[in-house]
């Protein structure tokens, strides 16, 4: 018997006395007597607390579903937007029942996991700026969240308690971040009001105590490295002053300008500020004022060769940095809203259109790449007969456009004899030497054009590649051109990852000393991808959890096989377990991994992986206890969170379906429309209208209604219409004289829905089940009660009342 209801509040008797006892302490005098004295009062308010999560949880103190779902935001979701992650994170917590306290705590084991084993370089600034800037923001929204007489800051508090105690993982993050990680963590939890001035000093002393056991660096070791930390929360506020910056009128300081855009290229400053500004929601902003400062520099007009030169490395420092930007967070943060008749920027059109990314095939033949041939004629000119880059009135935008059909022209000469290799590596340094956005252009250009080549063809154009990746070794180049080629040097490298592994070819970048790719090329050459998918799923199962490695690889199984492909291997790998705590286990870890794209993960498990698992008399076996159980638990937990948020923002990481997709489940999943005037009449039915469901003549019109038509739900949405043909076909079942392992399946699939409902997700998917399924699922035991009854029907609905009166008066 624990010494404390289970998540009871704490005694009113009790909570007068801490009350009483918090006003005494607030009257002492001496400040370092009440600083002990609240610690003290802390830690006995914590006490109801740690006791309930001890009685409610003994055995279970990990949840895998958080921590992936963390990872896989930390690692592939950095820009997205706080809100949709709260909102899953508390339906989780809600489905599976997790007290607030480990509820947190494994959000920060989460962080630290992420953190420690994040890749030298990009990521591991990103998954710092996740850890102490979003994280932060994200608990200070579950904190609206919290309910009842419990505060929310002792749920911390007593987090960061059961925290301390894992020295190990603390101590391992303060050798990777080069600091006392917990300090960095509490006060920043301190400044957004998640914990008290008390607690952060008591945790603080608890970890000083035990860091002075934690295993010494060598000395001098890493002295001289500013901790990642520190440097992500003070480049926040310089994020916040940049925007400033790049607010003011460009052509009145245009030098005070590349001052500041120069100081942003020097070591880590780039990565650092790029990561802070995407974790806290102004990367998009950042982005936007740097396409506007790129297509104001595009132009020259009457100019001296100093402004000139100043606009041209404005321009090649914004296109350089948006490239990056593009690479590194994607080019869903670059491009605007389209908006009719409105002029788009050069640079939206060039990534759209120009640029190599992953998954995206160009067509070198795009009249993108074929500019005004009097255009092309100069530039190749230009390039061939100048000792170096011309700059005064050179309209970059144009000479970005042109340089495919020059480079065209130029291999063509090459091949032909017209030119020597030595005439070659002048044109190539002339491309490179000043401007690196030339450089990047033409090998955007080259990528393209040697995916269309055979294989005795490519020689050439890869070795133009290799000559203009190196950087020019010349004194005559302009200010921050080194930076400017580090830069340069990580977006061709990206650009250049897929081709050059398809040709076979090696071409050195210059290095960083950092992986710039450190997720790229993952799976195991010559192997099958469903033999990876089963081996890599056996691996997390038996470890319990998802680490950023094996989610990268998942995301690149299911973009190769596809969604179907990939949800039905899973869940047939689901379905060989036979262990109940397997199954469970499973079951959290397969709903984090589809996450990945819930949305079309969703549609597939509900829209034809279910049905045909239940209307496949051969694979009923398949859907017994214990994987059946697990299954009817994964199904309902996927349908609550795809209809929950498939009405807000798509996540950056999910594709958007096409139009042409719509169509398609409308007519894979047709349903009866009803007739207007009957279903007006069923929607202004009175309380005493009682045979509505019983007459034979309306028995078939009303067998299909559900409480989502009388709602006015669009049935044209591919999820409404999926969920509203499962719970016909679940009716269906429920209805027919065939009783076996389907119709077992279907009741644990309407208790965890009931189960789900009963902790706050009223009113969702329930909505699609036709009103006359109430009255055959009250036959089934499990079920047979008034709670059931009010659960699952829609009582806001006259008729939803007259179906519930009806089926508990029969019971």
């Amino acid at each position: 018997m624990p010494l404390v209801p289970r998540w009871c509040p704490t005694p009113l008797s009790s909570q007068h006395s801490l009350l009483k006892l918090g006003e005494i302490l607030a009257n002492l005098s001496n400040p370092q007597l009440r600083s002990q004295a609240e610690q003290c009062g802390t830690l006995i308010r914590s006490i109801p607390t740690m006791l309930s999560v001890h009685s409610e949880q003994p055995n279970k103190t990990g949840f895998p579903t958080v921590h992936a779902l963390v990872l896989l935001e930390g690692t592939m979701n950095l820009t997205g937007e706080t809100q949709p992650l709260v909102e899953q994170l508390m339906m989780v917590k809600r489905m599976q029942h997790i007290p607030t306290p480990l509820f947190v705590l494994e959000i920060w084991k989460a962080c630290l996991v992420g953190l420690i084993e994040s890749p030298e370089g990009t990521e591991e600034l990103k998954w710092t700026a996740f850890t102490f800037l979003k994280i932060p923001q994200v608990l200070v929204k579950l904190k609206k969240y919290s309910h009842g007489d419990r505060d929310f800051t002792e749920d911390v508090n007593c987090a960061f308690e059961f925290l301390l105690k894992l020295t190990p993982l603390l101590d391992k993050a303060d050798q990777r971040c080069n600091c006392d990680f917990t300090d960095f963590l509490l006060q920043e939890c301190r400044k957004q009001g998640l914990l008290s001035e008390a607690s952060v000093n008591n945790l603080m002393a608890k970890r000083a105590a035990d860091r002075e056991h934690a295993p010494q660096q060598k000395s001098g070791e890493n002295a001289n490295i500013q901790p990642n930390p520190g440097l992500i929360l003070r480049a926040e506020p310089t994020v916040t002053n940049i925007l400033k910056t790049m607010d003011a009128d460009h052509s009145k300081s245009p030098e005070g300008l590349l001052g500041v855009l120069g100081h942003m290229l020097s070591g880590k400053s780039l990565d650092l500020l790029l990561a802070a500004a995407a974790a806290t929601g102004k990367l998009k902003s950042f982005a936007r004022k740097f396409i506007n400062l790129n297509e104001f520099t595009t132009h020259g007009s009457e100019e001296s060769t100093k402004p000139a030169s100043v606009r041209a490395l404005l321009f090649d420092i914004s296109f350089l940095m948006l490239c990056h930007v593009a690479q590194t967070y994607g080019s869903e943060v670059i491009l605007s809203e389209s908006s009719a008749g409105a002029e788009v920027p050069f640079f939206e059109t060039w990534i759209q259109t120009c640029m190599p990314e992953e998954g995206k095939i160009l067509n070198p033949d795009h009249p993108c790449f074929w500019p005004d041939s009097t255009k092309v004629e100069s530039l190749v000119a230009l390039l061939n007969n100048s000792s170096e880059m011309k700059l005064v009135q050179m309209n970059w935008h144009e000479a970005c456009l042109s340089i495919s059909a020059a480079i065209l022209e130029i291999l063509n000469a090459w091949e032909n004899g017209v030119l020597a290799f030595e005439s070659i590596q002048k044109i190539t340094d002339n491309i490179k030497g000043k401007v690196c956005s030339l450089a990047v252009c033409a090998v955007a250009w080259l990528v393209a054009h040697v995916r269309m080549l055979g294989l005795d063809e490519r020689e050439k154009s890869l070795q133009m590649i290799r000559q203009l990746a190196g950087p020019l070794y010349s004194e005559n180049t302009l200010q921050f051109y080194n930076e400017r080629v580090v830069i340069m040097s990580s977006i061709l490298e990206h650009m250049c990852a897929d081709v050059l592994q398809q040709t076979a070819t090696q071409i050195k970048f210059p290095s960083t000393g950092m992986d710039t790719m450190p997720y790229w090329n993952l799976l195991p050459p010559k192997r099958p991808i469903k033999e990876v998918l089963t081996d890599i799923f056996a691996k997390v199962l038996e470890k319990g959890w998802v680490d950023s490695r094996s989610i990268h690889i998942f995301d690149t199984l299911l973009h190769m096989g596809g969604v179907y492909w990939f949800c039905n291997n899973l869940i047939k790998e689901l379905l060989k377990e036979t262990r109940k705590e397997h199954t469970l286990r499973a079951v959290e870890l397969l709903y984090s991994i589809f996450s990945l794209d819930m949305q079309q993960v969703a549609l597939v498990l509900l829209g034809h992986i279910l049905p045909g698992l239940l209307t496949d008399s051969s694979k009923w076996h398949s859907l017994m206890d214990p994987p059946g159980t697990a299954l009817a638990k994964l199904a309902v937990w996927c349908a609550l969170s795809s209809y929950s948020s498939h009405k807000g923002q798509a996540s950056s990481r999910q594709k958007k379906r096409h139009r042409e997709d719509i169509e398609d489940y409308i007519s894979l999943f047709p349903l009866d429309d009803m007739q207007p005037s009957k279903l007006m009449r069923l929607l202004s039915s009175n309380e005493e209208d009682a045979t509505i469901l019983s007459s034979p003549t309306d028995r078939s019109m009303s067998s299909s209604l559900s409480a989502s038509q009388l709602h006015t739900v669009n049935m044209r949405d591919p999820l409404n219409r999926v969920l509203a043909n499962l719970f016909l076909l679940i009716s269906s079942i429920l209805g027919s004289r065939t009783a076996g392992p389907h119709t077992q399946f279907v009741q644990w699939f309407m208790e965890e829905c009931v189960d789900c409902l009963e902790q706050g997700s009223r009113g969702s998917i329930l909505q699609f089940m036709p009103f006359t399924t109430v009255s055959e699922l009250v036959k089934v035991s499990a079920m047979s009660s008034p709670k059931v009854v009010l659960a699952i029907t829609d009582l806001s609905l006259p008729l939803g009342r007259q179906v519930a009166a009806k089926a508990i008066a029969a019971l």
